[in-house]
């Protein structure tokens, strides 16, 4: 079996596109942007469980921030959820590829916000007090 007969067999959609192109790379490289890959959906998680933790606390910051906050947060996790896909998808064909990464778009997305949300819950909860 030729090499592109393998790339053909080996399956069909993203994955297979994803096979068929360039080589496959040194194993410890797709295993660590498999294990960031992993961090960013532990990221999003916790953003997730943030959100529905905000949602239940009643006295902490007062209803309408509070929903604000916690479906922001939320939605933020879905988001890097999807992100995170996305930028793994990206790093593993440029790996197979022997092409420079791409930089990480998401990681200062994530910064700055977090940053903009703890300010605004801070200043929430000394206001409330």
């Amino acid at each position: 079996m030729t090499a592109t007969e393998r790339r053909r067999s080996r399956g069909r959609g993203w994955t297979g596109r994803l096979l068929a192109e360039g080589s496959d790379p040194d194993p410890r490289f797709s295993l660590a942007n498999e294990r960031t890959f992993l961090a960013w959906i532990r990221t999003a998680l916790a953003l997730i469980a943030a959100g529905i933790g905000l949602a239940l606390v009643d006295d902490l910051v007062e209803a309408p921030l509070r929903h604000v906050l916690s479906v922001g947060s939320a939605a933020t996790g879905a988001l890097v959820a999807a992100l995170a896909f996305h930028r793994w998808l990206r790093t593993e064909r440029a790996l197979r590829r022997a092409e420079t990464l791409p930089p990480p778009a998401l990681a200062p997305v994530i910064a700055y916000g977090l940053a903009a949300a703890s300010l605004v819950l801070l200043v929430a909860v000394l206001v409330t007090r």
